[in-house]
């Protein structure tokens, strides 16, 4: 029997935690399938006596990072730091000493993806992030090896948690954001700056690592449109439902005649889809190739076990993988370097998609009329359509001395449209002084 692969570990908080019990538990089944033993000989925290408390006897702990690297026994590192500074510094330093490194860091390899898969590349090591995207669901597997014989047409995932949490709880106590995001504070599903989730950037470093893999394409952060969930009302979740749709935040990626489209939004789903039931923290991710058709993968995007268990799978891999040539192991993004695509990734304005749209208007002849006109000048469709009775407390935007103004909701659901021409109707719209809010635009997705 080969003697053990070593692993340094990097961070044990809550996912290292549960990688080095995970690992310890089922010793033996990972042993069958790796064809030796994996060991974590190795931890750096700067907590080092809750790392010791957590790993007992035996285990190596240090407060430096830079131990772990330069341990000549260590085969693997894990890093499990996040962020894009300190890491970022690390994991180059084990890609440069020939360690391959396991990571869970959908940040730093969205934005600095490009160089450090090119500085594995030439080291002849692998960079294996199946955790740093959907938590324990092996949608990166899935990816790059179980659907690659499909061309990939589309990917549409809800893998943020937090926000996907917030959303079912607007969805089932009738709560607004700002309600329902303390409530997920005090559970546990948010932190105490929740940004990164709320804004949509954690959903978009995820989409940028899946694109990426899908159509062959480097990844490109920056290209991404992002946008959260912070200005959705419990009432366009109410109207949605009214119209048979949920609003999900999906990450998009999807290929085009044109070049790739890569965007974050909160979006409309039919609710008869399945990605449209997935509530609570959740993730759930929908494929679709041209020879399998529709494919969704579902579980838990995020927490100590689900997590490990994508980190020890990547450890699996690369123990299978450490005596294999270099050249003939998977690729980082699923190509072979020399067969990436230039397809450009599509600004925003030029995505087409359907729209779901809420006017709060004045309460008089004409009206309708106006608005209908300026969506049909732009050829753009309507596909639904409801009036409903605005609640005049809430009054928006319409208090004027001498009382409200007697106002109610348009609702309109359009058929697809070029982003830039709705940009422009909107624009038109808005300008209508019988207009008396902000004009709420979310976008529309059939999945179909």
């Amino acid at each position: 029997m080969m003697k053990p692969i070593q692993a340094g570990l990097l961070g044990i908080g809550t996912v290292g935690s549960g990688t080095f019990h995970v690992l310890r538990r089922n010793q033996e089944e990972i042993r069958g399938r790796a064809g030796r033993g994996i060991e974590i000989t190795m931890v750096a925290d700067l907590d080092v006596a809750r790392a010791r408390s957590i790993v007992g006897p035996g285990v190596q702990v240090v407060n430096d990072a830079r131990a772990v690297i330069a341990n000549p026994d260590i085969d693997i590192v894990i890093e499990l730091i996040g962020g894009y500074g300190l890491a970022k510094t690390l994991v180059l330093e084990a890609i440069a000493a020939g360690k391959h490194v396991v990571t869970a860091n959908k940040a730093l390899l969205a934005v600095h993806g490009t160089e450090i898969f090119a500085a594995a590349h030439a080291k002849g090591v692998m960079v294996a992030f199946e955790a740093a995207v959907a938590g324990g669901i092996p949608i990166i597997k899935a990816l790059r090896e179980g659907l690659t014989a499909n061309r990939i047409q589309w990917i549409a995932g809800i893998i943020n948690g937090t926000t996907n949490f917030i959303l079912s709880e607007m969805r089932d106590k009738g709560l607004d954001f700002d309600a329902a995001l303390k409530d997920a504070q005090r559970l546990g599903y948010a932190e105490a700056d929740p940004t990164f989730d709320i804004e949509g950037v954690d959903a978009a470093h995820k989409v940028t690592l899946m694109s990426a893999i899908a159509f062959g394409i480097p990844v490109q952060f920056d290209k991404a449109y992002v946008e959260g969930i912070t200005r959705l009302g419990a009432a366009d979740i109410q109207y949605a439902e009214q119209l048979g749709y949920r609003i999900k935040l999906l990450g998009i990626t999807k290929r085009t005649d044109r070049g790739v489209e890569l965007r974050v939004h909160p979006s409309l789903v039919p609710a008869k889809r399945l990605i449209a039931n997935v509530e609570g923290a959740m993730n759930a991710v929908m494929v679709q190739g041209d020879a399998v058709g529709t494919t969704l993968y579902y579980g838990k995007g995020a927490g100590s076990e689900p997590t490990a268990s994508a980190v020890i799978a990547d450890l699996v891999d690369i123990t299978r993988l450490h005596t294999a040539d270099a050249a003939h192991r998977v690729p980082h993004l699923a190509f072979q370097p020399g067969a990436m695509s230039s397809a450009p990734v599509l600004p925003m304005s030029e995505v087409v998609t359907a729209y779901y749209l809420r006017l709060r208007v004045a309460d008089e002849a004409g009206v309708l009329a106006r608005v209908t006109g300026i969506l049909a000048g732009a050829g753009i469709s309507i596909d639904a359509m409801l009036q409903r009775e605005a609640d005049e407390v809430s009054n928006e935007g319409g208090a004027q001395p001498g009382g409200p103004v007697p106002s109610t909701d348009l609702i309109i659901l359009t058929h697809d449209t070029r982003e830039g021409t709705m940009n422009d109707a909107l624009a038109q719209m808005q300008a209508l002084p019988t207009v008396l809010a902000p004009i709420t635009r979310i976008r529309k997705e059939e999945l179909a």
